[in-house]
């Protein structure tokens, strides 16, 4: 069984534009980070990317799960490990 989905960007019909209500906008982030987390695109993109680039992204990243996810959510949302 597969643990990780991209579900949403499979049915998403919307137009993907940022900056038009809340709504939109969180589905707007959704679909360019679902599009953003592809295989092809991440073998094509990490390579190009500087040590420092790639250190940034994964700060940000590592800093918003800190700020907003518990260590419980962590484990089953973002590891899927329990």
């Amino acid at each position: 069984m597969k643990k990780n989905t991209h579900q949403f960007i499979q049915e998403y019909k919307g137009i993907a534009a940022f900056g038009m209500d809340r709504e939109s906008d969180e589905e707007t982030v959704m679909f360019y980070l679902q599009k953003f987390s592809e295989d092809t695109f991440m073998k094509a993109l990490i390579p190009r990317l500087s040590d420092r680039e790639l250190e940034e992204i994964y700060e940000w990243v590592h800093g918003y799960l800190k700020k907003y996810i518990s260590e419980s959510e962590y484990h089953s949302l973002f590891l899927k490990d329990r």
